[in-house]
């Protein structure tokens, strides 16, 4: 069936990344577009990795600090930094792309959200990433259009999300209250929904199309660790998305996490996260 084949992943340095190997699975994983998190580098920097491919970047304000891109097999129709409120500094943080999905246009997204650290400014800025994120959720997915909001969203939503989420659950990534967002997100459309952290609010929709193909399993994780055995152990996190618009979320096709087969394999800390969309 005919597809555009998405990726999305953390490179966590696109240099250090292609160093580290990113070639040999990009040349074999015949992608159409791809979204990266964590830059951490310049337009030239994305030029070298990425030759004869439309590249559209969104550098942090700060240098060496995130940066997301979308890179495409045909250059992007329109794209867009615009998120949340104006005195909001969201640069390197979320970018949009418009593609064609067959004879309909498709609304591609680079999102990293922030890590965070519990009770901390850090986490404030979290918080109002999360709260602008709902609201544009919303306008992409106006009047049935395909929309898909990719990337390192760093929240582990469920306790099937997070191999060690006992041990998590006062720490950024797993509050009650980033995961009642994510409630709230994929919650049924209009419903009233009631939050893991108690707080209500209205159901957007939304399909987290890793955790539908794959069900009521453990994982897959995308994240691991440096610490310990983490990735040897497969004690990771899954927390780089595929966030699907309703109508979108009928067109999956195929979905894989590309787990390296070994640890000195990796070229990130994250796994690409891949997802075929038929027309």
């Amino acid at each position: 069936m005919p597809h555009l084949r998405v990726a999305t992943v953390n490179v966590n340095g696109i240099r250090a990344s292609v160093r580290n190997g990113m070639h040999a699975w990009l040349d074999s994983a015949d992608v159409d577009v791809l979204t990266l998190q964590e830059v951490r580098g310049q337009d030239e920097h994305l030029e070298a990795a990425f030759p004869g491919w439309s590249i559209v970047h969104d550098e942090a304000t700060a240098k060496g600090r995130a940066g997301v891109a979308i890179v495409s097999r045909t250059p992007a129709l329109a794209t867009r930094t615009a998120f949340g409120d104006d005195d909001f500094d969201s640069k390197g943080r979320w970018l949009e792309g418009d593609f064609v999905l067959g004879d309909r246009p498709i609304t591609i997204v680079s999102a990293y959200v922030h890590s965070g650290e519990a009770e901390t400014p850090r986490q404030e800025e979290k918080w109002r990433f999360l709260e602008a994120f709902g609201p544009r959720l919303s306008e992409l997915a106006a009047d049935d259009a395909l929309a898909v909001v990719t990337g390192d969203l760093n929240v582990g939503h469920r306790e099937i999300d997070i191999k060690n989420w006992r041990g998590n659950r006062k720490k950024s990534g797993f509050l009650p209250r980033e995961r009642a967002y994510f409630d709230r997100f994929l919650g049924a459309a209009g419903a009233e929904i009631t939050g893991v952290d108690g707080s209500v609010g209205p159901g957007l929709g939304w399909v987290d199309v890793g955790r539908r193909f794959h069900g009521e399993v453990e994982g897959p994780y995308t994240w691991w660790s440096a610490r310990g055995q983490a990735f040897d152990n497969d004690t990771g996190w899954r927390i780089d998305y595929h966030l699907a618009s309703p109508a979108l979320a009928e067109r999956v096709g195929a979905y894989h996490v590309a787990r390296a087969a070994s640890y000195d394999q990796r070229w990130s800390d994250h796994a690409p996260v891949v997802v075929d969309y038929s027309y």
